[in-house]
């Protein structure tokens, strides 16, 4: 039978003296468990109870963070499955500098935290928008205000998400042309919105849709909407997302500038190397390993791209890339007409660390690795994976993960070894307290023999 203990540390250690000991727990070290405990010491899961709503009855054993605790670090330790939620974190210590700890009649956590059918129960009161918007409300009402993180410059992009294109049990699900080998796939289509953070990003705002959803059509509305895109602010675009009319309105009403490659279809990339090559005014690519490029600036391109309603056009300057080996021409635009060639490029050559950002959900974290067809499942499972891909994140601006940065989570766990940390934690009925080892020895060294036997028989058990 599970039991939930408090930490009570002085009322144990008498009880102890007096002979009462239920178990006795050894702490071992988890870089999963670290980023954990981490993220706790920042209030980071009080943000998540605040914002995603607990749809449980009001007389529960397991702490609603608690959940969630389990659920980040299973998709952290490439857990993919309800089942192992209950199983993710059984350190005693981890638990118990959460603030409570577990343990069964036999002091340990084998049956694991809570029950799988539990979780299904839960799951079940909860609409797939509910978990979408628990993520962006979590992030962008707690975590980043908490952390003091005002990201300025923003990438967009969508990822296509693809399941079993012969299960029809994919609960509204789309099936569309793939991205990867044009042929006809089923699944979902996931935007994000990426603020960059030092050397780093956080998805900060997100969309859910199915896979024949168009890129432009899943993402308008967070464009137009979103907090995190304030005045002066930065919008990094792909082909994908070319729209004349959203491009001023974004310039216009949200006084944010757009960046954005042209597709070579269009009216204004021709007139751009056209007018490129006549002035042949041609500078070194900014980007050292870019020798067979060359770079020059071109103004005006707004008469090029007209809207729907030409007067609410903003002007647009470009940037055209020549590559002389080649004779290809690549044309970058924005609506900040204040920009140098170089200036243009060197802000959109961030764009690709988005596709990173997918290319290790999908291969290291296993987002699109659903265990459910069951829509409320597979969106729990994307953001439990967000979230655990943002705690990771997160923990690269300290100082204690600074080493990590701009490594994978998954990769690095490979090469993790784990050692022993010299603390025992102590169960007395329904408390418990966290000693050192150098402090259990000193209280085993002060207890009469009766209790100094107590020890031994557990320790042995």
């Amino acid at each position: 039978m599970i039991r939930l203990c408090k930490h009570n540390q002085e009322n144990v250690l008498d009880k102890v003296r007096n002979g009462q000991l239920d178990a006795i727990a050894l702490s071992s070290t988890n870089l999963i468990d670290d980023i954990i405990l981490h993220m706790n010491s920042h209030k980071i899961f009080d943000c998540l109870k605040d914002n995603i709503p607990d749809k449980r009855a009001q007389n529960n054993t397991i702490p609603y963070e608690l959940i969630w605790a389990c659920s980040i670090a299973a998709k952290m330790k490439v857990q993919t499955s309800l089942t192992d939620i209950p199983f993710a974190i059984n350190d005693h210590k981890t638990l118990a500098e959460l603030g409570y700890t577990l343990i069964d009649d036999n002091s340990n956590l084998k049956a694991g935290l809570m029950q799988e059918s539990s979780l299904r129960f839960l799951l079940n009161k909860y609409d797939s928008s509910l978990f979408v918007d628990g993520y962006n409300n979590t992030v962008q009402n707690g975590i980043l205000p908490l952390l003091d993180i005002v990201p300025d410059i923003h990438i967009l992009d969508c990822t296509d998400l693809e399941v079993n294109y012969f299960n029809e049990h994919y609960e509204e699900s789309g099936i569309a042309k793939s991205k990867r080998d044009n042929m006809n796939s089923r699944g979902y289509k996931l935007a994000t919105l990426r603020g960059i953070v030092e050397d780093t990003g956080i998805i900060e705002d997100i969309r859910f849709g199915s896979l024949n959803t168009h890129d432009l059509k899943l993402s308008e509305e967070m464009l137009k909407t979103s907090p995190m895109l304030k005045e002066n602010d930065i919008l990094i675009n792909d082909r994908g997302f070319l729209s004349r009319e959203l491009i001023n309105y974004l310039k216009t009403e949200r006084k944010v500038d757009t960046y954005i490659p042209l597709r070579r279809n269009m009216e204004s990339y021709k007139m751009a190397v056209l007018d490129a090559k006549y002035k042949n005014d041609w500078h070194e690519h900014p980007t050292n390993r870019r020798t067979s490029q060359v770079i020059t600036l071109v103004d005006d391109l707004g008469e090029n791209w007209r809207g729907s309603n030409p007067k609410e056009d903003v002007p647009i300057n470009g940037c055209v890339v020549w590559d002389e080996e080649t004779d290809e021409y690549f044309v970058f635009v924005t609506t900040d007409i204040t920009k140098s060639a170089k200036d243009i490029l060197n802000i959109y050559e961030l764009r690709p660390e988005i596709e990173e950002d997918y290319r290790q959900l999908k291969d290291f974290w296993k987002i699109e690795d659903f265990k459910s067809t069951k829509i409320n499942v597979i969106l729990f499972h994307i953001v439990c994976v967000l979230f655990g891909y943002l705690f990771f994140q997160l923990y690269t601006l300290f100082p204690e993960g600074a080493e990590f940065i701009g490594k994978s989570l998954p990769v690095i766990l490979k090469k993790y070894l784990p050692k022993v940390q010299p603390y025992v934690v102590l169960y007395t009925g329904y408390e418990f307290g966290v000693l050192k080892l150098i402090d259990l020895m000193e209280l085993y060294a002060h207890c009469d023999e009766t209790v100094q036997s107590k020890f031994k028989t557990i320790l042995t058990d």
